[in-house]
């Protein structure tokens, strides 16, 4: 097939994307002798569409799958989605209140049933988007938190995490969402800035703070720090009578090392229900704790007058109340502190005290490395033994702090959207409940007992997702064997065998403690392994102003769709990995698209042409280099080909990306191709042909494929190709055309300097200039290359960058001309940029004038700057 002149990226992705499956090139093979390699892919949530930050997950994933597979090894990528419990939980819940009703009224298996059919299609839709990614996953061993497989091995754990203790149900203070009726994890609470009032109240003889008085009802406890000399008249334990908002109370005095005297008073009164702190102090001295706000963020009848009313309303009226009573001190308007919100659905966290399940942290049952440690232990050990290792390494101090402040996980949801809590509950004929945990429901009912009834919460989705590397592998037909004990599922599972750990968990490093530390949690409790032996954690793609994506600015939203439609795949792929380092955030840039679009049709190109020389001469063959710059081209191949294994090895993306454009474009574009052109040698030119397609092919995949299969001597898909067989040139000719490019270069230079029009150029009588004239001619674009006379040549611009004694047939007066212009410019910016160093200088300048004219004063000395050196370079050539 003839290439056409241009590539369009919308007729061939599909077919490229269907060949590649139907030729089974991702599928991975657990007996293979060949080096296992494996990554498993974090699930997408079923939510909707995939976003720019998919994308590039997907690209740099697949670049390692596919460069792996070049390096010979059997590549298991293994993908899936995730249920999404939360979000998924919210979306159908607004679809519901859209619709007048709610998910009690419809009942909880309708509420799944129209669940089930939403994250069906949403999954349909993220799994065609992933293949038009080029997603090169093993799609034979599709996975879904939900599975029935990966439900055993969350029950497995949760019954084994149970019986050693590490699970319990308890009273503790939890985060509650009033709006989606909740708990959510610590890592799901986000904080944002908010201006407030914070109010300063008269407690007996103290002045306490708050920006909550709706909580402060059931107040009883005043507390200060015990080396706080100011309280020093109060002891532990003290009690006194205050006023308070519905009355008088007999308050208690508590020292705690919690409170800081530098705020405020020193002093504070605490309410446990709704405060972690207060939960703290409360627990430390075994105080009372009572409940002041509802579940629905309603006041409950503690609150006397204001009991049924919500938060909003009530804040103003009790503050009234406290006024009228002669309890406000004072009022600061223009406080400003932080509001915890659940980054999911956008609900104001209230901190409640509930029964629920939680995972116990700080327990030492959990054997590793010859003796029991706890799961928080084990999470800082892994690291810190560098069995894991966290690139960019700086994020391990934050992992690590992340850990010190780590408390019991509570794992608890009440929604109905997950896996189910494994738990169940009777009464017997005497009152009593008795609590079955187990794998599978219980079966047995006794004379006169109630029936089994399950834990109605659901599990946390961290919880199931934090099982991913090893759940995924597990041999689904073996898992539905409840009688095969999960030791012997796990040794009779292939793909556990050879895959697990994993080689790198690739992912953004916004979910470091939510998902990352969780996965080595849970794999090394469950299984004894680490899940993965690197974590890449890669940065968040920003719209173009720097600034988050978000919703309420639909215009910085960045759809891969719609770039894809318009660039083709290659393009996004390549300009979102152009210029990207670990844990470092980029701005989306629609300049990178369209330069890589270019660089896509540069290797079209560079294909046409070796099609049209070549023609039916095509050869697999290993070429002979014959001329200096085939020696050349090949030992720049084997550099290249060389610096982005080793840079894709060491996850440096960008890099390898930069070694293999400059490559393409420079070398073997501006310089080889153009080179050839005078002497074409037909067999390097299949060979370099291939070996570029194979090496641009983890990140242009769709391109690289369709040139590939219009070639001759082609053999199955590029995606199955090795990286080709170097062959070695004579160091001796690459320097010779060294020599050629910077005979080239300089003639250019000056050319394009003086503004001549295809000089000749001209020689001292030598064999190496005779030989590499006409590439020389060629290059250089010269009306000729030929032997002159030296002692006629005086007046003539001679070269400086050769040892050889050659010249341009242009005349030195030109040269002149052209450096006193140079010097006049000079002189220009000089003036400029101490105008402005001046300017700079006076400090009423900086101080007065405003912040972006001071700004653009530094960029125009920076520009000034920056001319004058390059100006001081090009006159330095002519001197």
């Amino acid at each position: 097939m003839k290439l056409p002149k241009q590539y369009d990226a919308k007729q061939y992705e599909t077919d490229i994307y269907m060949l590649w499956e139907q030729s089974g090139v991702f599928t991975a093979d657990p007996t293979s002798s060949r080096e296992h390699y494996a990554i498993s892919m974090p699930p997408p949530n079923e939510t909707g569409t995939l976003s720019i930050g998919h994308a590039l997950f997907i690209t740099l994933q697949d670049i390692l799958a596919r460069h792996a597979r070049q390096q010979g090894k059997d590549v298991l990528w293994l993908p899936g989605t995730d249920h999404a419990a939360l979000p998924v939980n919210a979306i159908i819940e607004k679809q519901l209140l859209k619709e007048g009703t709610t998910k009690h009224a419809i009942g909880r298996e309708e509420f799944l049933r129209r669940t089930r059919e939403f994250v069906g299609n949403s999954r349909q839709t993220m799994l065609g988007q992933m293949r038009m990614m080029g997603a090169s996953a093993d799609w034979t061993r599709l996975r879904y938190t939900l599975d029935e497989a990966l439900n055993r091995c969350v029950n497995e754990t949760f019954v084994k995490m149970y019986h050693d203790g590490l699970i319990y149900r308890g009273n503790r203070i939890v985060n509650w969402d009033p709006e989606l009726e909740t708990n959510v994890s610590d890592d799901e609470v986000m904080y944002e800035e908010e201006q407030g009032t914070f109010y300063t109240f008269r407690y007996g003889p103290f002045e306490i703070g708050t920006a909550r008085p709706e909580t402060k009802f059931a107040d009883k406890y005043v507390v200060m720090h015990p080396s706080d000399k100011r309280y020093a008249q109060y002891k532990h334990g003290d009690t006194l009578k205050v006023e308070w908002i519905n009355g008088p109370v007999t308050a208690t005095v508590i020292k705690d090392e919690a409170v800081d005297p530098s705020f405020g008073t020193g002093v504070m009164t605490i309410t446990p229900w709704h405060s972690l702190v207060d939960f703290e102090i409360a627990e430390r001295h075994g105080l009372d704790k009572e409940q002041i706000i509802d579940l629905h963020g309603n006041l409950l009848p503690v609150a006397g007058e204001f009991a049924g009313m919500s938060i909003a309303e009530a804040r103003p009226r009790i503050v009234e109340k406290l006024k009228n009573k002669g309890l406000l001190i004072k009022t600061d308007t223009d406080y400003v502190h932080h509001v915890a919100i659940n980054e999911r659905g956008r609900g104001v966290i209230e901190p409640q005290i509930r029964l629920q399940w939680f995972v116990d942290v700080n327990k030492p049952v959990v054997p590793w490395k010859g003796k029991k440690q706890s799961l928080k232990a084990v999470l800082q050990q892994v690291v810190r033994d560098k069995e894991v290792q966290i690139i960019p390494p700086r994020f391990e101090k934050i992992y690590f702090n992340w850990i010190d402040n780590l408390r019991d996980w509570c794992i608890s949801r009440q929604i109905w959207w997950g896996h189910r809590i494994p738990v169940w509950y009777r009464t017997d004929p005497n009152g009593q409940q008795a609590t079955y945990v187990g794998i599978q429901p219980p079966t047995d009912s006794g004379e006169g007992e109630h029936n089994w009834r399950q834990d109605p919460d659901t599990l946390d989705t961290w919880f199931s997702s934090a099982l991913w590397t090893w759940s995924t592998l597990i041999d689904p037909e073996l898992a539905l064997d409840y009688n095969l004990p999960f030791e012997e599922l796990l040794k009779n599972s292939p793909d556990f065998q050879a895959y697990h750990p994993t080689n790198v968990m690739e992912t953004g490093w916004d979910i470091l403690f939510f998902w990352v530390a969780r996965m080595i949690l849970a794999t090394t409790y469950m299984t004894g392994q680490i899940p993965f032996r690197d974590v890449y954690l890669h940065g968040l793609v920003r719209a173009e102003d720097g600034k988050k994506m978000s919703k309420s600015r639909p215009e910085s939203i960045i759809e891969p769709q719609t770039v894809i439609d318009t660039y083709g795949t290659d393009a996004l792929r390549m300009a979102l990995i152009m210029g990207v380092s670990p844990g470092n955030d980029q701005s989306w840039g629609r300049g990178k698209v369209e330069a890589n679009r270019n660089f896509c049709n540069k290797i079209w190109n560079i294909a046409r042409y070796c099609e049209t020389v070549v023609g039916s001469s095509w050869s697999n063959e290993n070429p002979v280099p014959a001329s200096p710059a085939d020696h050349w081209i090949l030992a720049r191949l084997a550099t290249i080909q060389s610096g982005i294994g080793s840079d894709l090895d060491k996850y440096r993306f960008s890099e390898a990306y930069d070694k293999l454009y400059h490559f393409i474009w420079n070398d073997l574009a501006d310089w080889y191709i153009e080179a050839s052109k005078t002497d074409p040698n037909n067999q390097l030119l299949s060979y370099l042909l291939k070996a570029i397609l194979i090496l641009a092919h983890p990140f242009a995949p769709f391109v690289t494929e369709t040139i590939w299969q219009t070639l001759p001597a082609r053999d199955g898909t590029l995606a199955s190709q090795p990286l080709v067989t170097l062959v070695t040139g004579d160091k001796k000719q690459a320097t010779a055309f060294e020599k050629v490019q910077a005979i080239v270069g300089e003639a250019r230079f000056i050319m394009k300097s003086l503004h001549a029009q295809r000089p000749s150029l001209f020689y001292a009588d030598n064999l190496f200039m005779t030989h590499n004239g006409a590439v020389i001619q060629h290059l250089a674009r010269l009306n000729k290359v030929a032997i002159g006379d030296p002692d006629s040549a005086q007046d003539n611009i001679h070269l400086t960058t050769s040892k050889f004694n050659c010249w341009l047939d242009i005349p030195k007066h030109k040269a002149h001309s052209y450096l006193d212009n140079l010097t006049k410019k000079q002189a220009t910016e000089a003036a400029t940029i101490k105008q402005l160093k001046q300017r700079l200088a006076n400090e009423a300048y900086v101080k007065n004038a405003p912040e972006h004219v001071v700004m653009q004063t530094r960029e125009q000395l920076k520009t000034a700057e920056e001319a004058l050196e390059s100006l001081q370079q090009e006159a330095a050539r002519f001197r």
